[in-house]
């Protein structure tokens, strides 16, 4: 989801509101980043971009795809746990060398079973460590893929730090975060390593599940309905623009039309997909917004490496009605700022279609049927293909703080795919 940042929208409102309305400030307390240049590599210049979103090739017919994965006489399987303790390694360096050791085949269970569970590994209670073990990997590291539109913090509080923090903050704490593949716009991440230096007192478990297995399970006729009309998501809301139902009527429709102009400017020069802005309602009092919606694109991808079919749709994530279902059982999420009440989504067909109740309670049944619920320890890392394995995170009460880094690909990641094509070659 784009998580735009607060100070950039404050200087829109300012520019449009009327300066005797008091529809939206910039909470002091809070620190955010202004916006990074959509051609900006970074600051630290070290460290890329998230890599653009690989879309594969067009699946001339969905359904028949689908089927021929469900024949399949073995069905892959998801998420192997290395442990170090079953490996007998007594100390930081013997679990170092034994990751470099076995860099190249913990890398291809990872994309072979979408991800690979390690437990038990000293190495990796520490942020040090944590770098020292995707290292030793052959990890390529990038940056967060919200880096050109906001600031997410850093495990460490330092700037340019490339272990971002995995969403531990107390006021989100009832807020269940649904299953998502990684990306914003027109980027996203080939992997990712989540770690745990202290695990919630309760709760907090580490969410994934394999998008082969929920395009596989799901009803055939909405694979296809979804596939042919494809889906868009609404990325933002911003419901700062009452006041202006307090114009007189002939004021109204101009100023829209220039508030509308000036603020899609201001977002498009900041991200690099196009976002369409249409005027709506909403919040508990129908507040006039602008909601910002993203192009469309396709539920379904081949996977960049193996070409296996993949769910990479985040509808669990970002429908509203799903989240709203949520949050009667865990409760409303506490909004610290107004940069929460920004960054709401929806998920809608390509062609801006509402997508039915009936069709998301589907959707999220499947889901959650292929949920696996990872409690981890100090130290345990979940390295995961960003296109294979879906992510979310539970409830949770106490202190949680979990890391995370992402990576643009890895050492050999080339080779995998030639053998791939010597496979399907070898196999005509």
């Amino acid at each position: 989801m784009v998580r735009i940042s607060l100070s950039a929208v404050a200087t829109l409102i300012t520019l449009t509101a009327p300066t005797t309305t008091n529809a939206f400030t910039t909470p002091h307390q809070r620190t955010t980043q202004p916006f990074s240049s959509r051609h900006e590599m970074s600051s630290t210049a070290e460290i890329p971009l998230a890599p653009l979103t690989v879309w594969g090739d067009t699946i001339p017919d969905i359904r028949e795809t689908q089927s021929t994965y469900r024949s399949r006489a073995t069905q892959p399987s998801f998420a192997p746990t290395i442990s170090a303790s079953s490996l007998s390694l007594s100390s930081k360096e013997e679990e170092l060398e034994y990751i470099k050791e076995n860099a190249l085949s913990i890398k291809q269970q990872m994309v072979d079973n979408g991800a690979v569970i390690m437990r038990g590994f000293e190495l990796m209670k520490e942020q040090d460590g944590f770098q020292a073990f995707y290292g030793a990997l052959g990890m390529k590291v990038c940056l967060d893929p919200l880096h050109s539109v906001s600031a997410r913090p850093t495990v460490d509080g330092t700037k340019g730090s490339p272990v971002y923090e995995a969403v531990n903050k107390e006021s989100r704490k009832n807020f269940f975060i649904g299953m998502h593949n990684e990306f914003v716009g027109t980027r996203a991440p080939r992997a990712a390593a989540f770690v745990c230096f202290k695990a919630a007192e309760t709760g907090g478990e580490f969410l994934i599940a394999d998008g082969r297995a929920i395009f596989r399970d799901l009803d055939p006729a909405l694979v296809e309905k979804l596939y042919n009309r494809s889906i868009r998501y609404s990325v933002m809301e911003l419901p700062f623009f009452g006041w202006i139902d307090d114009l007189p009527s002939f004021l109204q429709e101009p100023i829209m039309g220039a508030v509308k102009g000036m603020a899609s400017a201001a977002i498009n020069a900041k991200v690099d997909f196009n976002v369409d802005l249409r005027w709506g309602e909403g919040g508990y009092d129908n507040i006039k917004m602008l909601q910002a919606r993203a192009p469309s694109q396709p539920p379904i991808v081949l996977h960049p490496v193996t070409g296996d079919p993949t769910w990479f749709c985040n509808v669990h994530s970002h429908s509203s009605q799903l989240r709203k279902e949520r949050e009667s059982v865990y409760g409303a999420e506490r909004f610290e700022d107004g940069a929460s009440q920004i960054n709401k989504s929806d998920m809608f067909f390509g062609d801006d279609g509402e997508i039915s109740l009936e069709e998301l309670k589907h959707m999220d049944e499947i889901t959650m049927k292929n949920v696996q619920f990872v409690k981890m320890s100090e130290g345990d890392v979940v390295l995961l293909d960003n296109y294979k394995c879906m992510h979310g995170r539970n409830v949770f009460d106490g202190t949680r703080k979990h890391g995370v880094a992402w990576f643009e690909g890895w050492e050999g990641e080339e080779e995998m795919k030639q053998r791939v094509k010597e496979q399907e070659a070898s196999s005509v």
